[in-house]
């Protein structure tokens, strides 16, 4: 299956602000790009990108004085199947995680473990550990928060969004990572792509999604609990250990978003 993808993205600024951006497709998926992935500007600036410690493309841009928009547009080849399914997948005793795993159980900025540990103890403690675990939480989340981007906030974290029982994608992937690693259970926060591929098409404008990884039976598996079911077509931009490891775009100045087109779409050839 193929996915046409990418958007347009604007930026005001009077002055020259410099940003910092993840809007690439994760190194993990660029075995599957069909057409060159690549941001252009309007106007012509500098730009380069790096990796950053969770192996996310980050890029780095200047806005310049009356604006910038950033722009891209690639085809990607995707399995068009579901997310993989594993109910027998296990938790393993925090002494034989990986060390580079153990970061996952931690609690950070907009997941705070210390204020909903007896929360989670008290909802999953009677949950057998493992999938059944994680899909319970998941399930529980996906009902204890109402869809909205109206109740969208940028300072949000997984206790409000608990407490006042409203959000957006990433308010979900926020509460349940939390709930997760207060579980013993090593989480770890996404964001990319997911287009209205094998379900009825949404009436609200495209935009990038959240998701999220645990890791059980030695590897990462992904879960939702915006949309509590396996899902088509995600592409992965980058995963870290929340929102803040995986902001769109981080001004470092005065800019302001004017403009925000995304697409994704199944196509039937690449062009």
């Amino acid at each position: 299956m193929l996915i046409r993808a990418g958007y347009d993205i604007h930026f005001a600024a009077d002055v020259p602000t410099p940003m910092l951006a993840i809007l690439s497709v994760h190194p993990s998926r660029h075995k599957d790009l069909r057409t060159p992935h690549r941001i252009t500007t309007a106007p012509h600036v500098p730009i380069y990108d790096y990796l950053d410690a969770f192996g996310n493309t980050c890029t780095r841009v200047t806005v310049p004085p009356g604006g910038l928009t950033l722009s891209c547009d690639f085809t990607i080849e995707d399995s068009g199947q579901l997310d993989p399914q594993t109910p027998d997948a296990i938790q393993h005793p925090i002494e034989e995680l990986p060390d580079d795993v153990l970061t996952f159980l931690l609690g950070s900025r907009y997941c705070e473990t210390d204020r909903l540990s007896e929360t989670a103890w008290s909802l999953f403690g009677h949950i057998p550990p493992g999938w059944s675990r994680v899909k319970a939480i998941v399930a529980w989340t996906h009902h204890h928060i109402e869809f909205g981007y109206h109740h969208a906030r940028p300072t949000k974290t997984a206790w409000d969004a608990h407490q006042e029982q409203q959000g957006v994608c990433r308010d979900f992937a926020h509460l349940a990572v939390t709930l997760c690693r207060c579980m013993n259970i090593p989480a770890r926060y996404c964001t990319g792509y997911l287009g209205d591929i094998g379900v009825p098409p949404s009436a609200t404008p495209m935009d990038f999604s959240a998701w999220f990884d645990v890791y059980l039976s030695g590897g990462w598996h992904t879960f939702d609990a915006r949309h509590n079911h396996a899902r088509i077509g995600r592409i992965l931009m980058a995963r870290g250990r929340d929102a803040t490891d995986t902001a769109l775009t981080t001004t470092f100045g005065p800019a302001t978003l004017a403009g925000f087109e995304v697409h994704t779409d199944e196509v039937d050839a690449v062009g």
